[in-house]
């Protein structure tokens, strides 16, 4: 049975793409027409999660699930149907199943906030974080000339063997304008900066 749904928003659109940027994964089953989206986080962000769906929830099958992980580690997740939009994606995210950084990513507000809550940290020293140790450091060259075209200065960081992505003290305050109307109330904490 073909599950493929109609058209996505532009709003849809980018909430994906933060998610890809994040934590959210594109896979497509063998002798299937297209890929779908997986979003799966901590049941700790059970409100972040349901928010996805309820954006996502015309190209879902079925609302979010615990699921018991690793160590004892709760996750909440969904999945959604499959589309052509998501398969067109994997093309460009995807090379031979791991994450690339395609070299003409357009960033906006909403696509970065996204990726902000799901890889966004910051530490006491007031240091703002994305955890993109996952990518290599030429998909990561690739995000900061992205998060430059938007004008945010960001550099590379090492993170005990491998590298992640720090904002310059200047960027953050635009930083936080140009996320903070798209972050949800319990997802907060990460830009009281």
């Amino acid at each position: 049975m073909d599950n493929t749904v109609g058209s996505l928003t532009q709003y849809q659109k980018s909430i994906i793409i933060g998610s890809i940027l994040g934590d959210g994964y594109i896979r497509k089953i063998r002798g299937r027409s297209e890929a779908f989206l997986e979003v799966n986080h901590s049941v700790l962000q059970q409100d972040y999660v349901d928010w996805k769906y309820k954006v996502l929830a015309n190209i879902t099958k079925s609302a979010p699930k615990k699921r018991l992980c690793n160590e004892g580690r709760v996750a909440y997740r969904f999945f959604t149907k499959q589309h052509h939009y998501l398969s067109y994606l994997l093309s460009i995210y995807y090379q031979d199943h791991v994450k690339i950084i395609p070299k003409n990513l357009k960033l906006n507000s909403l696509i970065l906030a996204v990726w902000y809550m799901d890889d966004g940290s910051m530490c006491r020293e007031r240091d703002v974080y994305l955890n993109t140790q996952q990518f290599s450091i030429e998909d990561q060259l690739n995000l900061l000339a992205s998060l430059e075209k938007i004008g945010l200065q960001a550099r590379l960081n090492k993170d005990k063997e491998y590298y992640r992505i720090r904002f310059l003290k200047n960027s953050l305050q635009k930083l936080k304008h140009l996320i903070s109307p798209h972050i949800i109330t319990s997802m907060r904490y990460k830009i009281e900066l």
